[in-house]
């Protein structure tokens, strides 16, 4: 029976044969332009291997070193990893399902020079755990407080009147919870874990109006529950007011997130200078202040042992929780970045004064574990030590416990977050292409990635006659193709059609290349210099593992 060639013509069994003995297509088939020759500016391979070997699963690694630079409010919580927007789904991907991994990846930055090129017509042995390489695997980890802009492509030839030089979708809305409201444009979020501490709350104080309130009965339980919207009310003031600071100094802020201890802006660059970083941080506690001073202003006006009164005094006592909790000089708090910023204009580098800041955090960390319920015990928070029953050292253990892990947690994170910065110019978009072989639409997939490794090439660009590239052939798909289906496979039906995001510059490096990659998903990307000649492809696996190394040398 045959079967259609890569032209779309009949061809039979012995042509098969004779192709796969000569390494040759059969006469007819389009023959491809040359590959550039190897100079200085040569895309660095990433690869130097005889055989390419599967991708590794590196996210969760990488993932760990990215967290929220967040300012939270009454301590800080716990910093997420960044979401990562999922790349549209390709039909084409069902080939590559039984993929034993995406052919050729590597350690990045290594020279071509260093071994052979590897043999892209070669399909990996079978893994017992095989990893197939999909469009819709994410980019490399970025981390929350890095700037999100436009992919940067350079000029090309526009074709079908379609616009190039622009990511042609961002990355999806960041979630989070319960949307609230978008003020200055931010996203303002309720986590469930909030519902959690409202309930606390309206409990805990409910009992207390018991006490001071008793004519009340059940309808105290309503109050409380106000008395908790209103309070964290003021706690979402105190976000706003980073927001506010971060907008006016041009950072970008990703979202709002009210949750269990408080809150967190989400700001997505770094303050470029010291005296910022202490405005951006200082402006939290100073709402907090005001905030408890208008309440205690209010509370002069109001009856005392009225619900007014209760109300307004409980709530002028709260911020001046909050703005004093967060003036704490260590990271994660407030008062953590204000230190940094500090030591940051004193010697001159922002990562001396992440380290200083950070260990005072630690050191906070212990301090809140065995100060707050020697404190409480000793009856010097106002409590009558005789009053205290085992139930209450038991709970404020356990609060003790929990500020504690979030203030050291917190800490790390800003460590881990200024070695990240520190290393991420390394990842050069330049030094990671791979180099690439245009060919035709129906060029057969065996005399593709034949004129691949005669040209010492690790990619495939797909370009209509005039040279125009059309679409990147995909590694996983080339895996799932048998070697000996090959000559009759087009390289066209292997191909990710490119879009504008697909197209990034040469030039392009660190936070800027990771905003490019997470603006349009793919596992594979175009990379044209300035003037639009196609300089390679970059494979998301290779920054990925570029990354992770990156992260793994010592500062």
């Amino acid at each position: 029976m045959d079967e259609s060639g890569g032209s779309g013509q009949p061809r039979s069994g012995t042509d098969e044969a004779d192709e796969r003995r000569t390494g040759r297509p059969r006469p007819g088939d389009p023959a491809a332009p040359t590959a550039r020759p190897h100079s200085e500016e040569e895309p660095h391979d990433t690869d130097a291997q005889a055989k390419p070997q599967p991708e590794e699963d590196t996210a969760s690694a990488a993932a760990d070193t990215t967290a929220a630079a967040g300012h939270p409010d009454p301590s800080p919580g716990t910093a997420e990893a960044p979401e990562v927007p999922e790349a549209p789904e390709n039909p084409a991907d069902d080939q590559a399902a039984g993929a034993a991994g995406a052919a050729g990846t590597g350690e990045a930055g290594e020279e071509r020079a260093g071994g052979p090129p590897a043999d892209l017509r070669k399909a990996p042995a079978p893994s017992p755990a095989p990893v197939a390489s999909r469009s819709d695997d994410p980019a490399p980890p970025r981390p929350h407080d890095a700037h999100r802009t436009e992919a940067h492509t350079p000029p090309t030839k526009p074709k079908s009147g379609r616009k190039r030089g622009s990511a042609s979708r961002r990355g999806k809305e960041p979630g989070g919870g319960l949307l609230m409201g978008r003020p200055f444009g931010v996203p303002v979020y309720v986590a469930p874990s909030w519902f959690l501490v409202a309930a606390l709350i309206t409990w805990v104080f409910g009992g207390q109006l018991d006490r001071v309130l008793p004519e009340l009965g059940m309808a105290r339980y309503l109050v409380s529950l106000f008395f908790a919207v209103a309070f964290y009310a003021s706690v979402l003031v105190h976000e706003l007011a980073h927001t506010v600071a971060a907008l006016r100094f041009g950072l970008p802020v990703r979202r709002i997130q009210l949750q269990f201890f408080g809150g967190v802006s989400e700001i997505e660059k770094e303050s470029e200078t010291p005296g910022r970083e202490f405005v951006l941080a200082f402006v939290g506690p100073l709402l907090s202040l005001i905030l408890s001073g208008l309440f205690y202003l209010a509370l002069q006006a109001v009856e005392p042992g009225t619900v007014p009164g209760v109300l307004l005094a409980g709530l002028m006592i709260s911020n001046l929780i909050v703005a004093a909790f967060n003036l704490l000089p260590g990271l994660p708090l407030d008062g953590g970045r204000m230190l940094r910023a500090v030591v940051w204009k004193i010697t001159g580098k922002p990562m001396s004064g992440t380290i200083a800041a950070a260990w005072v955090g630690r050191a906070l960390a212990i301090s809140v574990l065995i100060g707050l319920p020697l404190l409480t015990q000793s009856g010097a928070l106002g409590t009558d030590a005789a009053d205290i029953g085992g139930m209450d050292t038991v709970m404020d253990a356990l609060l003790a416990a929990i500020l504690a892990a979030i203030i050291w947690t917190g800490a790390g994170n800003s460590l881990r977050m200024a070695r990240l910065r520190e290393h991420l110019p390394e990842l050069r978009a330049r030094a990671l292409t791979r180099r690439a072989v245009p060919v035709e639409t129906n060029t057969p997939l065996s005399e593709a990635l034949r004129r691949a490794n005669d040209a010492g090439a690790r990619a495939l660009v797909v370009v209509d006659p005039d040279g125009e590239p059309l679409s990147l052939v995909r590694e996983a798909a080339i895996v799932g193709v048998p070697e000996h289906r090959r000559p009759w496979v087009a390289v066209s039906g292997l191909a990710q059609d490119l879009t504008d995001g697909m197209r990034v510059s040469a030039e392009l490096a660190g936070e800027d290349l990771l905003d490019a990659l997470r603006a349009a998903p793919a596992t594979e990307y175009l990379v044209v210099e300035d003037s639009g000649e196609i300089y390679g492809v970059l494979s998301a696996a290779d920054v990925e593992k570029a990354f992770v190394k990156a992260m793994a040398r010592p500062s």
